[in-house]
């Protein structure tokens, strides 16, 4: 059956010597769920060409099981849950766009010199479709429709300061109730000796979810201020204060114009890159095998 592709096309494609050799920020990449999704693209494009089924024809790519079992693997390695329909189809979308650009990098002979290195194929072949590509002219007002169509990115959340009394070891249901009214009433206890303190600040909603889980970052967010309280969360029993919330804030067209007209001029010619690529795969018949679905 013929596939339509969707989606944004990653570029440059990252290797998976790249991905596992890391890098100092790498901690820092695989906290964003869209970064996660970028470093999956190109862990399941450097997959070994020979996992992937082909038919004789070379205007025709099969998608065979192997490609949708090794990004169920690899997405459930690095986000600890497997993918949803909708992502699963993203990657697989992903892995097509690098497919059709292999081969047409092959049709180019800019493998010569790279045998066998086919993310070296792929990104000659995604260069050469962008020297050919052009940046759209855009004006002030086009600028600011598209500031506040991705106004999300922007805006800065709310942001919320709370304390966390950490009990040694595991802490029960029962020991955490205790640790919480020790530290309302200003009673001192066995618990309240033990415990140690850490100190959050400033830490938005997003941050709260992947730490704690989404139900009691929101049992933090309507928590009175100044009250602690026995939570429990993906990880166990904790015994939390929050000590104060600053208001989301919107951003100001103005101050951002150059971050935002620079954000514009990468997801346009993203969109260029994966439109051209689009346009090239519509020579070739893709296939999808009955157990890939």
């Amino acid at each position: 059956m013929s596939t339509p592709l969707s989606g944004s096309l990653p570029t440059p494609p990252i290797s998976p010597e790249a991905a596992a050799a890391g890098s100092p920020s790498k901690s820092g990449w695989l906290r964003e769920p869209l970064l996660h999704f970028v470093l999956l693209g190109g862990l399941l494009f450097g997959v070994d060409h020979a996992l992937i089924s082909h038919a004789d024809d070379t205007h025709t790519i099969v998608v065979g099981a192997d490609v949708d079992d090794e990004a169920r693997k690899l997405f459930s390695e690095a986000r600890g849950r497997a993918p949803q329909s909708a992502e699963l189809t993203e990657l697989r979308n992903r892995w097509l766009d690098n497919e059709v650009l292999y081969r047409e990098g092959l049709a180019m002979r800019v493998d010569k010199g790279d045998p066998a290195i086919r993310d070296r194929v792929i990104f000659k072949a995604l260069m050469s479709v962008e020297a050919s590509l052009k940046l759209p002219k855009t004006d002030d007002q086009q600028l600011r429709q598209w500031f506040e169509a991705h106004r999300a990115k922007y805006d800065q959340p709310a942001r919320y300061d709370f304390l966390e009394a950490v009990l040694p070891g595991t802490a029960t249901e029962a020991e955490a109730r205790t640790l919480a009214n020790t530290l309302n009433t200003g009673a001192a206890g066995e618990a309240e000796t033990r415990a140690a303190l850490r100190v959050f600040k400033g830490r938005p909603h997003d941050n709260l979810v992947q730490g704690y889980g989404a139900d009691v970052a929101k049992l933090i967010e309507e928590s009175p201020a100044g009250q602690w309280r026995a939570l429990s969360t993906k990880d166990g029993w904790r015994v939390m204060r929050l000590e104060a919330i600053t208001p989301p804030q919107p951003a100001d067209f103005d101050a951002v114009r150059e971050a935002a007209h620079q954000d514009w001029v990468d997801a346009t010619m993203a969109q260029l890159r994966t439109d051209a690529v689009r346009n090239m795969a519509k020579k070739y018949i893709v296939k999808i095998e009955e157990a890939a679905q």
